[in-house]
């Protein structure tokens, strides 16, 4: 399991994060449909970004606080084995501690 001093990362698209800027919170459709935002560890961020965001060719990837998450912040078994960050209530702009510009073609998102 990870722990409280590893950072974690959200994907968004450029409009998503877009939108986050002009309401101030990042809260994706995962949000509404399961009741909470998906996040990654900085080793899960490609293999996440190759499975949920296959056709995109930029993406921002949003490094975030992890203290003022708590205590929203679950980590939780998504695939056999292997625990995510799933955070429980929409993410504040003032959360996102860097925003990282990713584009395809280039190897590390963080």
């Amino acid at each position: 399991m990870a722990t409280s001093d590893q950072p974690i990362f959200h994907l968004a698209t450029p409009a998503e994060w877009d939108a986050a800027l002009s309401s101030g919170v990042v809260a994706p459709p995962s949000l509404a449909s399961e009741g909470f935002v998906h996040c990654s560890t900085e080793e899960q961020l490609a293999s996440t970004i190759e499975r949920h965001f296959t056709g995109a060719e930029e993406l921002r990837v949003l490094r975030l606080a992890i203290d003022p998450l708590d205590p929203g912040l679950r980590w939780e078994e998504s695939r056999p084995g292997e625990t995510y960050p799933h955070v429980y209530r929409a993410i504040t702009v003032g959360e996102v501690i860097e925003v990282i510009p990713w584009r395809r073609g280039f190897e590390d998102p963080a």
